[in-house]
């Protein structure tokens, strides 16, 4: 696995990408340093405590005390349950309630490390991306392997494009 991405050429976003871009956006968020958990609760009007265990109940989020990078990742976590998941967890079938907490997850590290701001980074590693986002190692590794992937799908996606192209073309 390369531990560094170069950035350019990076263009099309996911629907989930626009999503947290167009959120960030409303918030007036563009910066890496802006992205803290006060800031974003006061922002979208959550009230955050802290305990033994993370969950959401309304506007009110419980983020399990951890390290501040943990928290941050946790937090990104249950944002997505506020977001973008309604219903009663104790009364969703097994399968359903599996794919909200995948949903989340998933969620987080685009929450956490949004793409459009990777955009603006000139060199992109793990290292970067843990200074910058303030996230833990191996979510840092997990984010640079899925932005690896979203960059070569992209570039596979021009060089067929080019070749269709020039079949349509001859």
């Amino acid at each position: 696995m390369r531990t560094h991405v170069p950035t350019e050429g990076c263009c099309i976003n996911t629907h989930l990408e626009d999503y947290i871009q167009n959120l960030y956006k409303f918030l007036r968020i563009n910066r890496p340093e802006q992205l803290t958990i006060d800031n974003i609760a006061t922002n979208l009007n959550l009230n955050i405590y802290y305990g033994k265990f993370s969950l959401r109940f309304g506007n009110d989020l419980v983020i399990q005390k951890s390290t501040k990078q943990r928290e941050w990742q946790l937090f990104g976590h249950e944002v997505g349950h506020y977001l973008r998941h309604c219903g009663n967890h104790l009364t969703l079938h097994r399968l359903f309630l599996d794919m909200q907490e995948w949903q989340a997850n998933h969620f987080a590290y685009h929450f956490c490390v949004p793409t459009f701001m990777l955009h603006k980074t000139n060199y992109i590693s793990i290292d970067t991306i843990m200074n910058l986002f303030n996230v833990e190692y191996d979510f840092a590794v997990r984010r640079l392997e899925m932005y690896q992937n979203k960059l070569y799908k992209e570039g596979m996606n021009h060089v067929l494009s080019k070749i269709q192209n020039e079949i349509w073309t001859d």
